[in-house]
């Protein structure tokens, strides 16, 4: 079974796939962030390397995916395979650090490659507000994220909700972690396991 975890920068997907891995023994697989070769640049001139990040996630997520579908184990995924296209390189380009033939060259290959990869049975979305983001990504200290803009921040968040709006590719959970604060209180992950364990219901 494969469980994802979507969510803008900063709104707790690594939080939360540690916490459920640990409480049900899932396999976790977390988001290629501190080995990334071009994250650090990308946030220092995103137009130079935005082209170069997404191809990047696009094969390290495809690889991920095509590994969980082979796999008999339940497995929690930090970020699905479906955000960087349907949110992260739009986003670029509609601000304009993609260009158009960088932009359909992605597209293109995407649609290739999600034409050979199934959905995951559960997608969980941690829906949290801009504020929120950024005081989470001042807490966790990562100095390359210093940087992020907040227009791009709130360009992702819009097309989060957008994307969200229009899923119908499997079952669907819609987490408020402005208020659901399953880091801090251990009643409010207890709530989040609830929640989980009625969705899935059926599907073991």
């Amino acid at each position: 079974m494969h469980i994802a975890i979507a969510g803008n920068i900063g709104s707790g997907k690594t939080t939360l796939t540690k916490m459920l891995a640990e409480r049900y023994n899932w396999t976790p697989r977390f988001e290629p962030v501190e080995f990334n070769p071009y994250l650090s640049d990308f946030y220092e001139d995103m137009e130079r390397w935005s082209f170069n990040i997404q191809i990047y996630f696009l094969n390290k997520r495809f690889r991920d995916v095509i590994e969980i579908s082979k796999s008999d184990e339940i497995i929690v995924q930090d970020r699905t395979f479906y955000e960087d296209a349907c949110i992260f390189a739009p986003n670029l380009y509609k601000m304009g650090l993609m260009s158009s033939r960088d932009f359909e060259n992605y597209s293109s290959l995407f649609e290739l490659m999600a034409s050979l990869v199934k959905a995951p049975d559960l997608l969980i979305y941690l829906r949290s507000s801009i504020p929120n983001v950024v005081s989470n990504i001042h807490k966790r200290g990562r100095e390359y994220e210093n940087s992020i803009r907040i227009d791009y921040l709130s360009g992702l968040h819009e097309l989060y909700e957008k994307w969200i709006a229009d899923y119908k590719d499997g079952k669907l959970l819609i987490l408020d972690v402005d208020n659901i604060k399953f880091g801090d209180r251990k009643e409010d992950f207890d709530l989040v396991c609830d929640k989980i364990e009625a969705v899935l219901n059926g599907l073991f």
